[in-house]
């Protein structure tokens, strides 16, 4: 399988998770990132990012798709007890966010909802929209990495 039919598979894992309800935003690029990289966490791990949803627990701050993204990130970039920091993890945290906001004009949830009533299916829309953007954007992340496109490529192939 070539990249953009990963990124794509991946987008569309992500939007089809929330989108039936099976999990809100963080919770479904959590769950779709875990997947890309062949269950390096249990499944128990979206449990994690349950509280993010609607802007860190009903609260309209920062978006639950990027909270879930940069825990995504850190499956790959993130570190243990006693570790230095990797040099990969802020930068990119950093990038998802200004990606983000450079394509929505925000990354806070009250801002990149407020033109909609939130019980709408066009809300919803559009936050299933946000969610599959930020999947597809760590994907292709990864996938530019070597010591991680390895992985995904062997499992794919």
């Amino acid at each position: 399988m070539n990249k953009d039919s990963i990124i794509k598979e991946v987008r569309e894992k992500a939007e089809g998770y929330f989108q039936r309800g099976e999990f809100f935003c963080s919770e479904a690029v959590v769950h779709t990132i875990n997947e890309l990289l062949e269950w390096p966490y249990p499944e128990e791990v979206v449990k994690m990012a349950s509280g993010f949803p609607i802007g860190i627990g009903k609260s309209g701050c920062l978006c639950g798709a990027v909270s879930g993204g940069v825990m995504a990130l850190g499956m790959a970039y993130g570190r243990v007890y006693k570790e230095p920091m990797p040099e990969k993890m802020f930068p990119a945290a950093s990038a998802l966010h200004d990606y983000i906001k450079n394509l929505y004009g925000s990354t806070c949830c009250r801002v990149l909802i407020r033109n909609y009533e939130f019980t709408s299916p066009e809300r919803k829309s559009h936050c299933v929209k946000i969610t599959g953007e930020v999947a597809a954007w760590i994907a292709s992340k990864f996938l530019e990495d070597p010591e991680i496109s390895n992985k995904i490529a062997c499992k794919n192939s």
